[in-house]
């Protein structure tokens, strides 16, 4: 397996051509105006009406105020924000106008889900899409999230392939040349089955603003947000999705279930729930290594300490939520998914949830679920390699102090960093 090792995390070495890019994304003005982000989603779809939450704007408001916030931020970084935002803003216009032109959407009834919950880089990602392989499920591609509703006249052309997965294509050729290496640890290409917080984010009520910016106002805005009503608008988004495109039983996966679950169980009572455990620190390191190398096209600089040190409290409070929370999924309807377990045999972990589910294995299943394996080997295009030490200045066995209650809570965890 090819070993990849970024070792100019704190202090990027660019080419001619990177630092060409670096200088046009540090010279870049871009407006956050809340007022002007809505113009633009209104001028994109030809649509005005958002729908009845009358806090929605208040919601947009608090997520420029964080960026805002944010000096480090390039001008494409800003310039990623603003692009999220407008876009969820023209979603949402679409989602609107087409419930209120397909009423019926409401009464699509959906089965219990298959829900992944569990800490970013815990496995998750491939869980999900190893589960969708089973026909039996809708999930959530890429291509699709990105642009939840068609646009109005904008259907296939002669070669039958959807307009918005051939938009998503271009932007993933994209990213892997600005990004090369991010594909190794998250690579997003149109067909990969993605979270459903970026669809719930049409109501601007996620974390996932956390990723792209140094947001704690955001974080705390978020955490106070009564989110009950937040995961019934997934439901009736789920719903849309199914009266587009079905079948009716979603395969679910994102990591802020874990602070949120009992909004989760009260939406989907039914669900069943896959709960990944994995070593917090092998998770930390493997997301701000993540992180750090996307900021040097969208920061002004590399803030290796302010970064590690944002995400060592963020997953601690991931954690905390998880372990208070843990007990309101019934034992019935929950299947715990070690890391070292599932890497071990992933295809019996797989067969155990679907089971659990209570859907047969059958032939169709078990070959579609071994065809998926085979071909997406983990680390097939390499593996890099951390160096918390190196890279953040955090010693292991600090963090393992840190997070100990989890340990307790889950001692099937097996600890991964030295």
């Amino acid at each position: 397996m090819r070993e990849v090792r970024i070792a100019d995390l704190r202090d990027p070495q660019r080419d001619a051509a990177e630092q060409q890019l670096h200088d046009v994304a540090l010279s870049m003005e871009v407006d956050l105006d809340p007022d002007g982000l809505v113009a633009a989603a209104v001028r994109r779809t030809g649509m005005d009406d958002f729908g009845d939450d009358p806090t929605l704007f208040d919601r947009l408001r608090a997520q420029v105020d964080a960026v805002e916030a944010d000096t480090g931020l390039s001008g494409l970084g800003r310039f990623l924000v603003r692009r999220r935002l407008v876009g969820l803003l023209a979603a949402r216009l679409r989602l609107e106008d087409f419930t209120r032109r397909h009423p019926e959407v409401h009464d699509v009834e959906l089965e219990p889900p298959v829900i992944v919950v569990g800490l970013p880089r815990s496995g998750t990602t491939h869980l999900v899409n190893l589960l969708a392989r089973d026909q039996r499920f809708r999930s959530m591609p890429w291509w699709e999230v990105a642009e939840p509703v068609p646009v109005l006249g904008d259907g296939p052309g002669p070669d039958g392939v959807d307009p918005r997965y051939l938009r998503c294509l271009a932007d993933h050729e994209a990213t892997r040349q600005v990004s090369p290496l991010t594909a190794l640890m998250h690579d997003r290409p149109p067909e990969s089955i993605e979270e459903e917080c970026e669809l719930m984010d049409l109501d601007l009520c996620t974390y996932t603003l956390e990723w792209m910016a140094r947001v704690p106002a955001w974080r705390d805005h978020y955490l106070a947000l009564e989110q009950h009503t937040h995961y019934t608008f997934l439901r009736r988004e789920l719903q849309l999705l199914s009266y587009l495109r079905g079948p009716n039983r979603w395969v679910l996966k994102c990591p802020q279930h874990l602070e949120q679950l009992g909004p989760l169980v009260d939406t989907f009572p039914g669900a069943t729930v896959a709960f990944t455990l994995r070593d917090p620190v092998a998770v930390l390191q493997s997301a701000i290594t993540m992180l750090a190398y996307g900021d040097r096209n969208r920061r002004v600089r590399i803030d290796a300490d302010e970064l590690a040190d944002y995400w060592v409290d963020r997953i601690e409070r991931l954690l905390r939520a998880a372990v208070r929370d843990a007990h309101l999924i019934p034992g019935s309807q929950r299947v715990d998914v070690e890391f070292g377990e599932f890497m071990a045999d992933d295809l019996a972990m797989a067969t155990r949830i679907i089971e659990l589910a209570g859907l047969d294995v059958t032939d169709e299943c078990r070959t579609s679920l071994a065809d998926y394996v085979a071909g997406n080997p983990r680390g097939k295009d390499g593996r890099v390699v951390y160096d918390l030490r190196g890279d953040f200045g955090l010693d292991p066995a600090d963090l393992y102090d840190r997070y100990a209650f989890y340990f307790e809570a889950f001692p099937q965890v097996r600890p991964e960093v030295r």
